[in-house]
């Protein structure tokens, strides 16, 4: 085996176990805030919590992804269905802190594509689809360039771009760009909308 593909093996293998127990300490650690959320949500928005949803992961393939619930069940007389409480908890990313458990599970990773909705596996080109070559992240490439602020087809070359690229410097890179695109609260949503508009599929040139 070539010295450079047994070096990525490695890098690969540095990364997944890192992973796991970077994550593992950080629900640790992050318990208290875990259930101050949760009592937040609870009262806030009612039962359930928690928000369970299929995504697709590495190679396509899905597992169950798990966050804070920031939606009402239904809409609101305002007409919204995203809450002031949802909109803080996303402001802060802090509806993401249950996917650390997705990552302890070896679903996810710290760094990668975010996962998608599984409807949007047949709307892909061929080369978007390569997004799928890694594990799906906790943040990304995409997100320190904009997060749901960018159009589909940058975010998803975006994608493509750190799969290409992929180092375990390059993922210590975006982990500490990411605090700073939290703490800024830079690109939380898209224009005119309150989360990233449906993706339908690009428009391929003949």
């Amino acid at each position: 085996m070539p010295p450079a593909v047994e070096r990525h093996r490695f890098a690969r293998a540095v990364k997944a176990v890192a992973d796991r127990a970077i994550a593992a300490a950080a629900l640790v650690l992050a318990a208290p805030v875990l259930a101050l959320v949760a009592v937040a949500v609870r009262t806030g928005l009612g039962r359930p919590v928690l928000f369970r949803q299929t995504r697709p992961g590495l190679g396509a393939r899905p597992f169950v992804l798990v966050k804070f619930r920031t939606m009402r069940v239904g809409a609101g007389g305002d007409g919204e269905r995203l809450t002031r409480l949802g909109r803080f908890l996303r402001s802060c990313s802090l509806d993401e802190l249950p996917e650390l458990w997705n990552v302890v599970r070896g679903e996810m990773s710290l760094v990668g594509p975010r996962p998608l909705l599984t409807q949007y596996l047949d709307r892909y080109t061929p080369e978007q689809s390569r997004r799928h070559e890694v594990r799906p992240g906790l943040t990304g490439w995409a997100q320190v360039h904009g997060r749901n602020a960018v159009s589909w087809d940058e975010r998803l070359a975006l994608d493509v771009w750190y799969v290409d690229h992929w180092s375990l410097a390059l993922d210590a890179q975006i982990l500490a760009r990411t605090l700073w695109t939290v703490l800024s609260r830079r690109g939380i949503t898209a224009a005119g909308s309150d989360s990233m508009p449906e993706f339908r599929g690009s428009v391929v040139s003949p």
